[in-house]
């Protein structure tokens, strides 16, 4: 291997240039622009659409699941920066109050959590779309019965086009 030959990943330019590359001012901006949350969550919440799963190995998805997601993310004209996903096994304190009033969230979809597990005051089966405190709610299976399942996809599929319809 030749010095002109040598090749650097993403992640070691990131970290040599991390002073450089940046402005001060466009950094600072950007954190004020960042939404504050006591909660450990993925993406910038910037539609308020709050993706709640349930997962004992990982901070958020294994990454076929988050890739799988991501694909319906896609499918629903949406990114990371659209919505936020967080894993109740990771933050304890999650109701449907500290999600409303910490990330003010307009849209809560449950991957394999039940209601009750957010401490909502009622039951609804799944994929049946729930208005509640101004919200709207979508409780369906987890994400790995959802992707091997075709009527599964199908029943989530048709939630989602109505809710994001607009």
């Amino acid at each position: 291997m030749s010095l002109d030959n040598i090749e650097l990943t993403a992640f070691l330019i990131q970290e040599l240039y991390k002073n450089s590359l940046i402005e001060f001012d466009a950094k600072e901006q950007i954190e004020k622009n960042l939404p504050v949350s006591s909660f450990n969550i993925l993406g910038n919440n910037r539609r308020r659409v709050i993706i709640i799963v349930e997962n004992n190995e990982t901070l958020y998805l294994p990454d076929n699941q988050l890739n799988f997601l991501l694909g319906i993310l896609s499918a629903c004209k949406l990114t990371m920066e659209d919505v936020a996903i967080m894993n109740i096994t990771k933050n304890k304190a999650v109701t449907y109050k500290a999600i409303d009033l910490e990330l003010k969230a307009e849209k809560i979809i449950l991957f394999g959590v039940s209601p009750a597990q957010i401490e909502l005051p009622l039951e609804f089966p799944l994929y049946q779309i729930q208005q509640y405190n101004k919200q709207t709610y979508i409780t369906a299976a987890m994400l790995p019965d959802i992707q091997d399942d075709k009527a599964e996809k199908t029943k989530l599929w048709n939630c989602l086009k109505q809710i994001f319809s607009t």
